[in-house]
């Protein structure tokens, strides 16, 4: 295994079929996961503990006197270009890692065959089982006269936690609905990785990521319905 692939997995930069691959490997190897492991903490250290230094004055150009005639149409472009940026940072682009690792987790369970460790319809079941394997308790949903039947859980890991994962049902599709603890509140979000779609949002102090191959409308209506819960 080349540090390269190590790498490009802690980057994100490889596809869901090689992230199983690789996950599974490390599952089976531990002084791989161990190297894995010591890079992923160089690199969060490097990123928290680095110094930032202002560039030298020598280095900036000279302060010139600005035109007077110029200053509104420029404050206008500065301020339209505000907003638009705090429009983009105000996305939640720090749970595109998540999303995609829930669809690698979503992947792996699917490839493995192994969808769920307590198969019950039975929200009064599933609930105290995951409570009792996690340090939270996750609510659980019974969508089955909307058509989304719960078929069981698991409990897995994303993001370098364990999670909870609802497993439903839409005819032959499977929905993986991966829910941990949140900080605060998040609107929900649409996206597609891999060929799957996700829909995430947060509520109630706990994340929702759902993974699917159901088609988006579908997925959309029951990440509203598992919402208004």
């Amino acid at each position: 295994m080349s540090e390269e692939k190590l790498h490009a997995y802690l980057d994100r930069e490889l596809d869901a079929t090689a992230s199983v691959e690789l996950e599974r490997e490390m599952a089976q190897n531990p002084a791989l996961r161990a190297s894995y492991e010591r890079l992923r903490e160089l690199s969060g250290a490097i990123r928290e503990k680095a110094d930032y230094h202002a560039a030298p004055r020598r280095f900036t150009a000279p302060e010139r006197k600005p035109r007077t005639w110029l200053l509104a149409p420029a404050f206008a472009m500065v301020l339209a270009i505000g907003i638009a940026l705090g429009v983009f940072l105000a996305q939640p682009r720090e749970e595109e890692p998540v999303a995609a690792e829930a669809v690698s987790a979503h992947v792996r369970a699917t490839l493995a065959g192994h969808l769920v460790d307590v198969p019950s319809s039975d929200q009064h079941t599933v609930k105290p089982w995951l409570s009792t394997r996690l340090p939270f308790s996750p609510p659980v949903a019974d969508l089955s006269s909307d058509g989304y039947p719960l078929v069981g859980a698991r409990v897995d890991h994303v993001a370098g936690q364990s999670v909870a994962a609802l497993v439903y049902k839409r005819r032959e599709h499977v929905i993986d609905v991966f829910i941990s603890p949140a900080a605060r509140e998040a609107a929900p979000a649409s996206a597609a990785r891999d060929g799957f779609n996700v829909e995430r949002f947060a509520r109630g102090g706990m994340r929702y990521v759902i993974v699917s191959d159901l088609n988006r409308n579908e997925l959309d209506d029951f990440a509203k319905l598992l919402a208004a819960r």
